[in-house]
């Protein structure tokens, strides 16, 4: 399914997305703010509208989804239109 130009993140989502814009490569990170892991729900609704993209395997957690920012992603997460 292409990704939705009308979606907008959700504050969780929104929230994930923003911490990409200060890393690398638009990293995303695997944690919150509170040490949590990102629920697979938040990756994968934002990998579906196009707003993440897998990056790498990680070898260390290979059922962990590494991703980093799409640009859509990095307008989604400034809080632009696409």
């Amino acid at each position: 399914m292409p990704p939705s130009k009308a979606a907008k993140p959700t504050d969780t989502q929104y929230s994930w997305l923003q911490r990409g814009l200060t890393q690398p490569g638009g990293k995303l990170p695997l944690f919150d703010a509170n040490g949590r892991q990102v629920p697979a729900k938040t990756v994968q609704a934002c990998i579906k509208h196009g707003w993440a993209e897998p990056w790498f395997a990680n070898p260390l957690k290979p059922d962990w989804l590494v991703c980093k920012l799409t640009p859509n992603g990095c307008k989604a997460a400034k809080g632009e239109r696409e």
